[in-house]
């Protein structure tokens, strides 16, 4: 990934959904992208769980304690 940003999450998905519309792909070719586009999903799911956990955190933190508490590292 160019960054780790879920702009480029975003743009790897749209890239991964470009492949997998080539109507040039062979049959097994197809299976391959499209087992790849799986383990994308999967992970991006995952990236994207975490992006919502940080923020529901950061909410709460807003909410509940101020801006001047700090939270653990994993979720600041």
């Amino acid at each position: 990934m160019e960054s780790n940003k879920l702009l480029a999450l975003n743009n790897h998905m749209f890239e991964q959904l470009e492949r997998l519309n080539n109507e040039k792909l062979s049959d097994e070719a197809l299976r391959k992208e499209a087992a790849r586009g799986k383990a994308m999903t999967d992970i991006a799911g995952k990236i994207i769980d975490n992006a919502k956990l940080s923020l529901e955190a950061e909410k709460l933190k807003l909410e509940y304690m101020g801006s001047d508490v700090k939270l653990p590292k994993m979720i600041e």
